[in-house]
């Protein structure tokens, strides 16, 4: 055996300094988060969050068209929300007419609104349906993008829309600037979620102290992590619907990490240690696994930072510090809540559920692991093509925001969207902008003649505008309506034809031109995010690996790892795209429409997920690798650290399914989509791969698993997750939960 594998004791961990200093300063430690939440929260509350759901940036063409609609139209620059209204009578009626004339004085006179234009503005009637003479919209201008027109007055101008229904008009509202001031509510699914982790910590535990400890960290700091976030968005883009990810995040980890210190900490006190040696080893054990682990979730969230889209960065910065809070209540409050708790760690026990630890031998994970490991070619194959199959769909997947369309159908801008889609066609929720220099000023006029009749007679468009010119003639605005929905799979193919067919007409002119608008964002944003995709996958399958290897000190081990990870994380993304754009137990999960799978969720579902299988990478491997560093019987140690970490990695992974699995009964889909790909990738990579790939590939290749280079070995740098524990500690380093 090389020196460098032998671990540290628990003297040497800085971590068990950390535990120690915790513990006897417990206190303080508790004052210090006490006014870190009440100086965050208070600090949230006065500037309050600006979230944004930007979906375009960098040097796209979108972008570009912005850019110049700011500098030379600012009138136009700004996004438009749409007015649609249902009359009972026809809307040309003169009742009809005057309430809607009234209806759109009354919005022209809200903040930020630069102007309102009506369907009886202009000769040619296109804001009045054809289909359905009932149905007429307005489109509402201001002054600025949804970026920057604050919360708190779309959030009143929501408000104020639905004061304007009568018995004889109905009125919704719709776009971007509103959909950022629609109230969305998640309480009830975080709340399902937490209850069931207080079942299952319960029955694990079988002790309402020991439960409670773990819950109250995990909801402490999640709750400084959450003021935090808002306080960040203030410096860069965050999606509205990032803060109630970062909590279903920061829900399962946190009390997964609370868990495993929990759960060592108890198993010292029923070996005899005194609270403080208990603290102590807890953290020099599994606090040193929880750091490792949190820690590769945030090296993996950082892959985010590839994409170079601002919306991104808002996502992976909210989920890394919900992780980072969590993680560090984890290892600071939480020994110093233990330090408080002593003893009395498993008062309030209920009858029956509060068990002893006994011979692992004898427990079902230990035969189980036997059973596995004499078929190891027949189990090991069932599982791979379990996930194989669950994985198929995949191929199928088609990255695409989805559109108002898909919104609970509560919200002022599902009727909208629903409203002009019946009346205009869907293409009428997604308009593209073709803005235009002109160097020659009214010259310039027949080049754009040319640009319209050439778009009218593609037959993917339903309305093309007469240019709209700035005052001072050198820029222009030409409103383009698709036929189909900003999220159809036609409406992509018809941006890029748009984008080919403008600049062969001005060839000559002199005339630039950019296809603009937030369906053309979207377009660009998701264009960049399939090609950067794979470069992401690629940097974090590379850091992973280089890390487990120097952990584990094998090559084996860490592209089995990887390998397991990927199938895993596959078999997630099957489900989605099964579920919510192949519709299958659509009306189960209550999806709605089937839409395409929005295509920041395969990269950040993957950044999250390879980070946290770590988790149960690193607590079992490090349990048995400690008995194969004994031993030298590769079975005995797969068996037996399996057996020791069974019931420990299925509390946990029951934890996390149900945060979760819990966002499924929400009512927004893109939140819906992701707790289902994470509790999917969760429950399958804690059962068919932890319970038999695992111990099934580890059978076969025996020895094998351990072969590690020499000239590897003097290269990589060690990074342990184990200690070397004194007797009479040593039998309970790495085991599972009390029995």
């Amino acid at each position: 055996m090389s020196s460098k594998e032998f671990p540290p004791t628990v003297e040497t961990t800085k971590i068990g300094r950390l535990a120690r200093l915790c513990y006897d300063h417990r206190r303080l430690v508790l004052l210090g988060w006490i006014v870190a939440f009440i100086v965050l929260n208070v600090l949230a509350a006065g500037v309050k969050g600006t979230f944004n759901d930007k979906f375009s940036g960098g040097n796209s063409q979108s972008q570009l068209a912005q850019n110049l609609l700011t500098k030379n139209f600012p009138a136009r620059a700004g996004d438009t929300a749409n007015a649609v209204f249902r009359s009972k009578a026809a809307v040309t009626s003169p009742d009809a007419m005057a309430a809607i004339n009234q209806v759109d004085q009354q919005l022209a006179r809200q903040p930020h609104v630069t102007g309102v234009k009506g369907p009886f503005d202009q000769g040619d009637q296109s804001q009045i349906s054809r289909i359905d003479p009932h149905i007429a919209y307005s489109v509402i201008q201001f002054d600025t993008t949804t970026q920057n027109l604050p919360k708190a007055d779309m959030t009143k101008l929501v408000t104020f829309g639905k004061s304007l229904n009568s018995a004889t008009l109905e009125v919704e509202l719709g776009g971007q600037p509103i959909e950022k001031g629609q109230a969305f509510s998640f309480g009830s699914a975080e709340g399902v979620g937490v209850l069931a982790a207080v079942v299952i910590l319960l029955i694990a535990f079988g002790s309402f102290v020991a439960m409670g400890v773990p819950i109250l960290t995990a909801l402490f700091s999640l709750g400084a992590a959450v003021a935090l976030i808002d306080l960040v968005s203030h410096l860069v883009t965050i999606p509205t619907f990032a803060t109630e990810l970062a909590a279903m995040i920061g829900i399962g980890v946190g009390i997964d990490y609370a868990l495993f210190i929990v759960t060592r900490y108890r198993q010292g006190l029923h070996d005899g240690s005194q609270p403080e040696d208990a603290v102590i080893l807890s953290l020099a054990t599994s606090g040193r696994a929880v750091l490792f682990a949190g820690t590769t979730v945030i090296i993996s969230l950082f892959g985010m930072m590839l994409m170079g889209l601002s919306f991104v960065y808002g996502l992976a910065f909210s989920a890394i510090i919900a992780v980072v809070m969590v993680m560090a209540a984890a290892l600071t409050l939480l020994p110093a809540v233990l330090g408080f708790a002593g003893q009395n760690i498993d008062k309030l026990r209920i009858p029956l559920l509060h068990h002893h630890r006994g011979d692992t031998r004898q427990t079902l994970a230990w035969r189980w692991s036997r059973v596995i490991q004499r078929h190891p070619w027949r189990s090991g194959g069932a599982a791979l093509l379990v996930l194989v199959v669950f994985s198929l769909p995949l191929f199928s997947m088609r990255l695409a925001f989805s559109d108002s369309g898909n919104d609970p159908t509560t919200f002022t801008t599902r009727h909208a969207y629903d409203l002009l889609a019946q009346g205009f066609g869907p293409g009428t929720n997604g308009p593209l902008l073709v803005a235009a220099t002109l160097p020659h000023g009214a010259a310039d006029q027949a080049a754009l003649d040319k640009v319209v009749s050439t778009l009218q007679g593609d037959p993917d468009a339903a309305f093309v505008s007469p240019p709209s010119l700035n005052p001072a003639g050198n820029t222009a605005v030409i409103v383009v309506i698709p036929k189909t929905a900003p999220e159809a799979a036609a409406t992509q193919s018809f941006v890029h034809r748009v984008r080919s067919t403008v600049p062969q007409v001005l060839a000559g002119t002199g005339v630039t031109a950019y296809v603009g608008g937030l369906t053309a964002g979207g377009v660009d944003a998701s264009n960049q995010l399939s090609h950067r995709l794979f470069l992401v996958i690629g940097g974090v399958v590379i850091l992973s690996f280089l890390l487990l290897m120097a952990v584990f000190r094998s090559v084996a081990v860490p592209v089995k790892a990887a390998v397991m990870n990927l199938l895993s994380i596959g078999a997630a993304y099957g489900v989605i795209v099964a579920v919510f754009q192949w519709g299958w137990l659509g009306s189960f999960f209550g999806i709605g429409k089937v839409a395409p799978v929005d295509p920041w969720v395969p990269l950040m579902l993957f950044t999250i997920l390879f980070g946290l299988s770590m988790d149960y990478e690193v607590f079992l491997l490090s349990r048995i690798r400690e008995e194969w560093l004994k031993s030298g019987d590769n079975a005995t140690a797969v068996a037996d650290g399996l057996a020791q970490t069974a019931r420990v990695i299925t509390a946990a992974a029951a934890i996390m399914v149900c945060v979760f699995g819990s966002f499924v009964l929400g009512d927004l889909r893109i939140l819906k989509l992701f707790g289902l790909g994470l509790a999917t990738a969760v429950l399958v990579d804690a059962s068919l791969v932890r319970m038999v790939l695992v111990p099934a590939t580890m059978e076969l290749l025996g020895k094998a698993n351990w072969w590690f280079p020499k000239w590897l070995d003097r290269a990589v740098p060690t990074l342990s997750v184990e200690v070397v524990v004194p007797e009479p500690e040593r039998e309970l380093a790495g085991a599972g939960a009390p029995r």
